[in-house]
């Protein structure tokens, strides 16, 4: 082959593989969505829903894949899921009680099970388990009623259709897949989203996650992607069907053309901690969101034991905002349809903190110092909150060189002792006001 033939063939690659990973061409986010955004962005905090057949299982939603569960068994699954103990207004009363203004419930994930009335397949709650109805839908109506936000997540992959086709990284290992047309699973998806976004009213967002499923993997990062997944023509779906609908992508790169809100999966935003997430180099200009469990799975998971903490959970917050980032909080419900007492009892532990300094929170936008894992600023005009994440008698906010008006420990006219010099702000702070889980200071600017 000649030098300029492999060059044009290199970008004739090249341009195929940006194809293959545009979104909406041309997007202009209309009014309704750009209020959304902000609705979204002042919300800070959501619960995040796992909750499918997987559940009777006890481990965990990627069950049929860690398993290698056959296709024709695991579908014996939805025969015994029956739950009879879900009840949707006291999720919602638990959400509002938490201080949390959003859910975000899986509608269908990996395994391929839909969780709602989809006439799509009969591979559906109502369709295929004795339970019979609709648990969106009626999650939909109590939302409604509450003015508590609604959004679905919706996977891109999936272990069941034979249409999912060519494979993935995931599920090989799972007998009776079988072969199909990659056009077919589009068209099914996109009839899906069209469901999703007609019967169940205002629906504030879609959260899509599998993206990475069709990327090679060399074990350290994600190689070129396999598939066009015709972002075009699902995000233009979405957005004129509900133009305020906002569209989140778990794919662990820079935001795609048409997307509205950018996530990061058990990770601050830029940290990735976890080897697989979305480096700092990728975080885009969209309003933020960060998915934590809160244990250590996903999906119900009955030998879970690791129920993180008030402090855990309420530092994660604190540093989520910190970040100008939502938190959305992960529970995985049990397939009678109930989500665990101890997982209700630190939600109602989250609520109560927050209606005391939820105005430290709600909102704000990312302060002007931090997060480290000694404090997190976020800052609301000219109020900047500092909270202090570790009992300190002096702590260094390094590189703060606002003009102050005063300084205060939040909810009372005490002021704190500080002094600045050439490279920051020095408190000291008074052990009797010491908090063990967050110390917040009030920083007024001139």
């Amino acid at each position: 082959m000649k030098p300029l033939t492999k060059i044009c063939t290199a970008l004739i690659l090249f341009c195929s593989l940006l194809v293959q990973g545009q979104g909406q061409k041309n997007y202009q986010p209309s009014p309704e969505n750009l209020e959304a955004r902000q609705w979204f962005q002042d919300a800070k905090f959501g619960l995040f829903v796992h909750w499918g057949v997987y559940s009777i299982l006890g481990d965990g939603e990627w069950v049929m894949n860690n398993q290698n569960i056959p296709v024709d068994a695991y579908e014996k699954l939805p025969a015994f899921f029956n739950p009879i103990d879900f009840d949707a207004e006291e999720w919602v009363k638990m959400v509002k009680d938490a201080g949390m203004k959003y859910i975000t419930i899986t509608s269908r994930h990996h395994d391929g099970f839909s969780m709602f009335d989809t006439k799509a397949s009969d591979y559906n709650i109502v369709d295929s388990t004795p339970y019979g109805k609709d648990v969106l839908k009626q999650l939909a109506d109590a939302c409604k009623k509450e003015d508590i936000k609604l959004f679905f997540y919706y996977s891109l992959l999936d272990w069941n259709r034979d249409d999912y086709y060519p494979r993935g990284r995931t599920g090989t290992g799972i007998p009776g897949r079988g072969e199909g047309e990659w056009k077919n699973y589009i068209e099914f998806m996109k009839t899906q989203l069209t469901e999703l976004l007609t019967n169940y009213g205002d629906i504030a967002g879609i959260w899509f996650d599998g993206h990475w499923d069709q990327k090679e993997w060399d074990g350290k990062k994600f190689g070129k992607l396999k598939v066009d997944w015709h972002y075009n023509e699902i995000y233009k779906l979405i957005h004129d069907l509900q133009p305020q609908c906002l569209i989140g992508n778990n794919h662990h790169i820079a935001p795609i053309e048409g997307e509205d809100f950018q996530m990061f999966e058990k990770d601050l935003p830029g940290r990735n901690t976890t080897g697989f997430g979305t480096s700092e180099s990728d975080i885009g200009q969209l309003p933020f969101e960060v998915c934590e469990t809160i244990n250590g799975s996903w999906g119900f998971n009955l030998q879970d034991r690791k129920h993180k903490s008030e402090k855990e959970l309420v530092q994660y917050i604190v540093k989520a905002a910190g970040y100008g980032s939502n938190l959305l909080l992960n529970v995985g419900p049990m397939p009678n349809g109930k989500i665990q007492d101890e997982h209700k009892e630190s939600l109602k532990q989250m609520g109560d903190w927050l209606r005391k300094n939820g105005e430290t929170i709600y909102g704000t936008k990312a302060g002007p110092s931090g997060p480290t894992d000694e404090y997190a600023t976020t800052q609301k005009g000219k109020t900047i909150y500092v909270h202090l994440l570790q009992n300190k008698d002096v702590v260094f906010i390094e590189g703060f060189n606002q003009r102050i008006k005063q300084i205060t420990y939040y909810g009372t006219q005490q002021k704190v002792t500080h002094e600045f010099n050439d490279y920051g702000l020095l408190l000291k702070i008074q052990e009797d006001r010491q908090d063990p889980i967050d110390t917040i200071i009030e920083i007024t600017l001139r």
